[in-house]
């Protein structure tokens, strides 16, 4: 399970996208970009962020360390934003926080290069998971102590959405030709060869463990829970043993001349 730390101060809003996360100092006076609960995209984007990050870990692909940040409602009463006291007076319990790292730039394509074997790594994973938003327009990844992290993985399975049709959804190629790190020539091939053995029934079941219960309870059409976790095990399990030519389109064939057009993202961010 993720660490508990309660929030004890809301420091700032980052208005980056439609969840409106917060910086949020905590009980054990770190520092956490808060995601919450009674956003509008709900609490399956949390979910999706707690089985990704620890997926990544577990493939040694760099993300920020994730905590559970109590919120107390009354949190917001000295806001002067009405969105935000709104925000955190919906959320009161459980809310997601990820580490926040000082002095982290937005990856810059023009400014950081990926050798072959990381971009490859990072492609295979999304593919995995279905990420639709790593993308030049919005590559959600960090570049912090000179090294690449992951950030960000809300928009992810999104089968998730529709259980029903998740079998189908989950078995479909991703189209990776937009993926912020297509013009590194990515080896995904390689990647597969290297991370798919990893991608264990054991990692996946822990990465889902991490998840809290009051997250995944309620769930339309299963009964507990640990029902839901294994729905999401299994999904996963069956696109990590997908051979590479049918999990992931769209890529050049050739090593592109690079990323020459590319828009510098220039943006500070805090995970």
């Amino acid at each position: 399970m993720l660490r508990e730390v309660t929030a004890t101060r809301y420091v700032e809003p980052l208005r980056e996208g439609g969840s409106l996360p917060g910086l949020v100092e905590a009980d054990d006076l770190g520092l956490y970009v808060t995601k919450f609960t009674g956003a509008g995209q709900g609490r399956k984007t949390l979910v999706a962020e707690v089985i990704c990050a620890a997926l990544a870990r577990g493939l040694g692909l760099r993300v920020p360390r994730l905590v559970t940040v109590d919120v107390d409602p009354v949190l917001g009463l000295g806001e002067p934003d009405e969105e935000v006291q709104d925000l955190l007076r919906r959320s009161g319990g459980t809310n997601l926080g990820v580490a926040h790292l000082s002095g982290a730039l937005g990856f810059d394509p023009l400014a950081y290069t990926v050798d072959q074997a990381e971009a490859g790594r990072v492609v295979w994973f999304d593919a995995v998971t279905g990420n639709v938003d790593r993308s030049w327009r919005n590559p959600n990844m960090l570049v912090w102590q000179g090294r690449l992290w992951l950030i960000d993985h809300g928009a992810t399975m999104i089968w998730h959405h529709n259980w029903r049709g998740a079998e189908a959804a989950a078995a479909r190629p991703h189209d990776a030709s937009d993926h912020a790190l297509a013009a590194f020539a990515p080896a995904v091939a390689e990647a597969a060869a290297e991370l798919a053995p990893l991608v264990t029934p054991d990692l996946l079941a822990r990465a889902a463990a991490e998840v809290p219960d009051a997250w995944l309870a309620g769930e339309p059409g299963f009964a507990n829970p640990d029902e839901v976790r294994t729905a999401y095990t299994r999904a996963l399990l069956a696109r990590a043993g997908t051979p590479v030519d049918r999990l992931v389109t769209g890529l050049p064939e050739a090593e592109p001349p690079g990323p020459a057009g590319w828009a510098a993202t220039g943006r500070e961010a805090g995970a």
